[in-house]
């Protein structure tokens, strides 16, 4: 009898470390992944207009409309885009509508974010604080890279910021251009 209750609990055991293993699998395929494409996309695509409208106008209410219009229209973009993309069904990443949910909302969190300094009517004060918000952001992605897909954090931030460094810059080029 012990040994039986001995080899049930070892089953249950490797099972239940299956069952965690596969849980994570599910949560990183089906949240994780989409919520960092939608951070990154938020976070990089609207540098470049944000900046470029606030460099050529020196009015961060420009900014402000530029980066919110970017932030949303993001959002949805990349919601239909993730929904569309696939049924879930070949792939196993979960409901196209969760997926494309998710996706939309941490697009629209990446634009908003450094879009929000720019209701300071002080140009150079909002430019500084939305560095820094930048700044914070391609940390938190290097950071959701390596805690889930296990990627050393120096290189991610390195892979990111490399990213995040032209998109911004070209904004600062045409801005003033």
């Amino acid at each position: 009898m012990k040994k039986q209750n001995s080899s049930t609990i070892r089953q249950l055991s490797s099972y239940s470390l299956k069952q965690l293993l596969d849980n994570r699998r599910s949560f990183v395929l089906k949240v994780v992944q989409p919520s960092l494409e939608g951070l990154m996309d938020g976070s990089v695509s609207t540098l470049a207009p944000i900046f470029a409208a606030v460099f050529a106008t020196q009015k961060p209410h420009v900014g402000f409309v530029v980066g919110l219009s970017a932030a949303v229209g993001a959002g949805i973009s990349m919601a239909f885009a993730e929904a569309l993309s696939d049924t879930g069904v070949e792939t196993g990443r979960g409901h196209p509508i969760f997926r494309g949910a998710i996706v939309g909302l941490m697009t629209f969190l990446g634009g908003i974010l450094h879009t929000l300094p720019f209701l300071i009517s002080n140009v150079n004060t909002a430019l500084y604080l939305a560095y820094g918000v930048v700044v914070f952001e391609l940390i938190v992605i290097s950071y959701i890279r390596y805690r889930f897909f296990q990627l050393n954090f120096i290189k991610s931030a390195f892979q990111v910021i490399v990213g995040g460094v032209l998109v911004f810059l070209s904004g600062v080029v045409i801005g003033n251009g």
